[in-house]
């Protein structure tokens, strides 16, 4: 069995400042609301062998405020393939993954998780969780998958059971959209 967890960066800023899409930070309300998942992750007992990171600014600053909600510090790999990947790309690196590594943390961005989950998961119509996925993936939202494998390159399309997915509104409701 192989747990992949996937985490979109929280909230940026869209500042004319910054020249680079790349080098865009977090708002308040993104650090807030990636402190609230960390805690959600740590309730939740939620542990990873591996963390795989895209090393944009945003996503580098999600994971500092999830590690001061989860109460530890983790090291992720940082890879640049993951920063605005698709779906596909996203697949290519999970099948990767050495196999002793069991559960996966990859924090990234979209359209791309958004895309890898509705690849990944078939479409049932008794999946919620699906289909709010397919609805929308916001900022710093969390999505759990497992695979009956065991080896990551054996994953495939339509192979994964979606677990668990978490939007920083289900943990506080002024995290919702329109709150700042």
């Amino acid at each position: 069995m192989k747990t992949l967890t996937l985490l979109r960066h929280a909230k940026s800023q869209w500042d004319d400042t910054v020249p680079r899409d790349f080098d865009r930070p977090l708002n308040a309300k993104g650090a807030r609301a990636a402190r609230t998942v960390g805690r959600h992750m740590r309730e939740a007992g939620m542990t990873f062998d591996r963390v795989i990171a895209s090393p944009a600014v945003r996503v580098v600053q999600t994971l500092d405020g999830v590690w001061d909600g989860l109460g530890r510090l983790m090291t992720p790999a940082w890879d640049k393939r993951i920063y605005l990947a698709s779906a596909a790309t996203l697949c290519d690196l999970l099948r990767e993954t050495a196999d002793d590594v069991d559960s996966l943390l990859l924090a990234g961005h979209n359209p791309g998780l958004e895309d890898l989950v509705l690849l990944l998961v078939p479409d049932r119509p008794e999946d919620r969780l699906r289909d709010d996925v397919e609805e929308k993936f916001p900022t710093a939202s969390l999505a759990e998958l497992q695979f009956a494998v065991d080896r990551w390159a054996d994953i495939d399309a339509g192979g994964g059971v979606l677990t668990r997915f978490v939007r920083p509104r289900d943990l506080d409701p002024a995290l919702g959209p329109g709150r700042d």
